[in-house]
């Protein structure tokens, strides 16, 4: 009898597994496997429609995989805990780690020796410049073994002062960390509050050295992006600037690494409407776990959601190179994109011809159909396949032409991807869903944090914003061979129904060492050409406004940058840096973009019943 080895048949079994796709045993569920110190809300409401979100829960994993940190806002939505939790089991490791008076869990980096939490929170009262209102500013902490090590402003007085002074109310952002660089980069939402962008909204960069000194790289950090920010990924690469995409309020998803704006290569033509663009990173509470980077590799894999782009006309606002659309589609589709490296788009990039009839046929669609998808995730298996997620409504109302929308839930979907080609048919779920950051595990699984609950998506979130509260957080984890490692439980088939919910309808950058500004503490890929950003225009975009929120609490902030040029910018036209003036639009419109007809923005929902798209 021919016997074979199990090496000599492991390849054979992953060939199957990546001919097949995943399977319901390859979904593993750790049901309230973490018992939390402190309540948490675990719904968000969405800007404007006060459609559900759930709300993020930062999770990483330290280097060596021995330990891993989730990050979530108190249910009082003030004070950030970070909870150890046991990188197999998912239970916890010690008590919480509270950051006191933080208003929002925007980013977390583990280590081996403690973690890293970008948050924001309002400054001690009298402090000179700060924010009204006791609106927050952007900080970034760093803790070892328990205790604070340093605390570095990232908005607020004394940071970019030249461009005027920025809070964020609302983050919308993400934390990454490169060992190589030796560098934190944040990517946020902000509001100026002085200079001539007051009153507007856009996005900044920021860098932080390991011993907490805020850096200013030439080409790389930026006091100001893209304006009307609706949607962040970014991800780390060997070298400032790191790898980033932003969706505006203008028309279009741009891969922005070398510009930090909102120019560089077009990845998606996108209706906008009213200051949103239909959440294409998740909208409020989202911009987490877009943007993968290929394990081994330079190359990364985005996904967003988007109603397609057709009939384009011209954006006389901005004149030549940008674009205005209308949907090509009622619900929201997931799509994805693939970088050959950090600033180069595997394939075609989205057209700006003006009178073009197709503006979408450069689009990698992972779904196609009527229904609407939404909360579009990405994480890397390996050098080659990723997990793309999403969840549906298979039968959506749309009431507005640049948000969400609500149906019932019709099931959370788990997509293998291999070189950039849909593998097998997803795996669905009606009781697991993305609600953190998906984290490639040391053992190659890829696991996230979700809270076990009734999903619905049929309504809007009660005005005041949702009473639901846990104390237990659920982990899953997806895995490439099909097995359930230890403590897990393999998925159960999904039921047909949602049910309402039960609780609540390059080389090495330079450094020089200045005063840190800290506070000491004891289908198939296109066959195009790439498209890389050296062929772009680069055209200036104007300033923005967005939503306003205002929040509370502590900490007076120090001064000093450090500057320093990127040693990885190839040559680009002159990109945008962080000394830079405000951002205007071309010469023929200098003042700052003020959406909806130059009405005010407001924060969350605005109305009881949908109100007419415009």
């Amino acid at each position: 009898m021919l016997r074979l080895s199990f090496a000599a048949l492991l390849p054979c079994m992953l060939t199957s597994v990546f001919a097949q796709g995943l399977t319901e045993s390859s979904l593993e569920k750790h049901v309230d496997s973490l018992a939390l110190d402190f309540s948490f809300g675990q719904v968000k409401d969405a800007y404007w429609t006060g459609y559900p979100h759930h709300r993020r829960t930062p999770f990483a994993v330290s280097p060596d995989g021995s330990a891993a940190y989730l990050a979530y806002l108190d249910a009082s939505e003030t004070d950030v805990h970070v909870q150890q939790v046991d990188p197999k089991t998912f239970a916890a490791v010690g008590s919480a780690v509270t950051v006191a008076g933080c208003k929002e869990a925007g980013g977390l980096v583990a280590h081996n020796d403690g973690f890293a939490l970008l948050t924001n929170e309002a400054l001690p009262s009298g402090t000179s410049d700060a924010p009204a209102d006791s609106t927050p500013v952007p900080v970034l902490y760093r803790y070892t073994d328990g205790q604070q090590s340093w605390k570095t402003y990232l908005g607020g007085p004394g940071v970019h002062e030249d461009f005027g002074l920025v809070a964020s109310p609302d983050m919308n952002g993400d934390l990454v960390f490169s060992e190589e660089a030796g560098l934190y980069g944040a990517y946020f939402v902000v509001t100026a509050y002085t200079g001539s962008a007051a009153g507007h909204f856009g996005d900044s960069i920021q860098y932080v050295g390991e011993d907490g000194t805020l850096q200013n790289i030439q080409g790389a950090s930026s006091s100001w992006g893209c304006s009307h920010n609706t949607g962040i990924a970014f991800e780390a690469a060997d070298a400032a600037p790191f790898a980033s995409i932003c969706a505006e309020d203008q028309g279009a998803i741009w891969l922005n690494t070398q510009t930090q704006t909102m120019n560089g290569v077009k990845i998606s033509n996108e209706n906008t409407t009213n200051g949103g663009s239909g959440e294409p990173m998740g909208g409020m509470s989202g911009s987490y776990s877009g943007l993968a980077r290929l394990t081994g590799t330079d190359s990364y894999v985005f996904a967003w959601v988007s109603r397609g782009a057709k009939d384009l006309t011209v954006n006389d606002w901005l004149g030549d190179g940008f674009t205005h659309s209308i949907n090509r589609t009622n619900g929201r589709n997931v799509a994805i994109a693939q970088l050959t490296n950090k600033s180069t788009l595997d394939g075609e990039e989205a057209t700006s011809q003006v009178g073009a009839a197709d503006g979408d046929s450069q689009v990698n669609w992972i779904t196609e159909g009527t229904a609407d998808n939404s909360n579009a995730h990405v994480a890397a298996f390996n050098s080659e396949s990723v997990l793309v997620t999403w969840e549906e409504i298979a039968e959506p109302q749309c009431d507005f032409v640049a948000m969400g929308c609500r149906g019932a839930f019709t099931g959370a979907y788990y997509q293998l991807v291999t070189n950039g080609k849909k593998v097998g048919e997803p795996v669905r779920a009606m009781d697991t869903f993305v609600a953190g950051d998906m984290v490639t595990m040391s053992e190659g699984r890829v696991c996230w944090p979700y809270v076990a609950m009734d999903w619905d998506l049929s309504q809007p979130v009660a005005y005041g914003g949702s009473k639901a509260t846990t104390t237990k957080m659920s982990f899953a984890c997806m895995n490439l061979d099909g097995g359930v490692s230890q403590g897990g439980q393999p998925s159960s088939k999904p039921t047909t129904s949602a049910a309402p919910s039960s609780e609540e309808a390059t080389d090495a950058i330079p450094s020089t060492p200045t005063v840190p500004r800290t506070a000491e503490v004891p289908e198939a890929s296109s066959a195009v050409a790439p498209t890389n950003v050296e062929a772009t225009t680069n055209a200036t975009p104007p300033t923005s406004t967005l939503l306003t929120s205002v929040r509370t609490q502590s900490e007076a902030p120090s001064t000093a940058t450090t500057s320093i040029e990127s040693a990885d910018s190839p040559d680009v036209d002159e990109p945008t840096t962080s000394a830079a003036p405000p951002v205007e639009t071309p010469t023929s419109h200098t003042k700052p973009h003020r959406p909806c007809g130059d009405r005010p923005r407001r924060r969350a929902r605005r109305f009881s019943v949908p109100e007419p798209s415009l």
